[in-house]
């Protein structure tokens, strides 16, 4: 569905994208991480064709977005620092969106009208932040784009309008197989909703992984020993990603089958362990610095 290769980017002296290179199918979220300025913004303007790059290929329905109407028309782009003209309301605005787009879903503009805690009738100017942040995602869903672009989409949105939009994301992946790609520096707002996320620093991609993937290959063990284990022993036996200790109580994150790991972790005879869920960050952590990054210094 979307294919980036090669893709740089510069304004100027400053360079925003760095051969980039990642592939997002059909009917998947993708998380796009990173700090302020790592380039995620400037990938998605590349992407709904707002920018040309200066280099490699960027292709969102198996053609370039830039001076294409035919691929603009079937994606929308919600950007961080959202426009919309101050004296029209939502709904005024509706009646003219529909005139661009043939997709446009007049009876799930009105639903959406009604689902949102937003005054369809006031004016954009009067709205606060994250009022206008919902009247652009009802207008971006109305439309029933194959691609769905976000940037910084949860910003502004207090926690109930915040499980209203991934309900919503979520469904319209299931039952349209849509096309999400969500920028973001917050992994917490990633957990349990993309399918696959990457990381870009200083216009780079660090990292690509899917989710499920990232999870199964780690685990979170916590174990209470009598006697100290022999950690020289304990590491070569077991792929030790990280440990702390506190007392007897020892948390390991450790990489492998959970089977096999409980089982290496028996030999060591502890009097007590137990399997615990690892968060998204623990995960994402353990991915990076296992590529040799420190991520407190990326997205901080």
């Amino acid at each position: 569905m979307i294919e980036v290769r090669d893709l740089s980017k510069n304004f100027g002296k400053t360079t925003a994208l760095d051969g980039v290179n990642i592939t997002v199918q059909q009917g998947s979220i993708f998380g796009l991480m990173g700090s302020n300025g790592a380039g995620k913004s400037t990938l998605l303007r590349i992407l709904s064709g707002i920018y040309r790059q200066d280099r490699g290929t960027a292709e969102v329905c198996g053609q370039s977005p830039f001076e294409n109407p035919a691929v603009k028309e079937r994606l929308r782009f919600l950007p961080d620092e959202l426009w919309l003209p101050s004296g029209m309301s939502i709904e005024k605005m509706g009646r003219e969106t529909a005139w661009f787009y043939k997709s446009w879903d007049e009876n799930y503009f009105n639903k959406l009208c009604n689902m949102f805690p937003v005054d369809s009738g006031a004016r954009f100017g009067s709205l606060s932040k994250g009022n206008r942040r919902q009247a652009g995602l009802i207008l971006a869903l109305s439309c029933r784009p194959q691609v769905l672009l976000l940037d910084e989409v949860f910003d502004g949105l207090d926690p109930v309008v915040r499980k209203l939009v991934k309900k919503l994301i979520a469904g319209e992946v299931a039952e349209r197989s849509m096309t999400v790609v969500l920028a973001s520096h917050n992994l917490k707002e990633m957990e349990d909703f993309c399918d696959t996320l990457a990381l870009l620093h200083n216009g780079g991609l660090v990292l690509e992984r899917e989710l499920d993937g990232m999870r199964l290959g780690l685990h979170r063990i916590q174990a209470v020993f009598k006697q100290p284990p022999d950690m020289e022993k304990l590491r070569s036996r077991l792929c030790i990603a990280a440990m702390e200790r506190s007392g007897s109580l020892y948390t390991f994150v450790i990489r492998g089958n959970e089977s096999e790991i409980l089982a290496g972790l028996d030999e060591f005879s502890p009097s007590f362990k137990e399997t615990t869920q690892l968060s998204l960050e623990e995960v994402f952590i353990s991915e990076m610095e296992a590529c040799g990054y420190d991520i407190d210094n990326i997205l901080g």
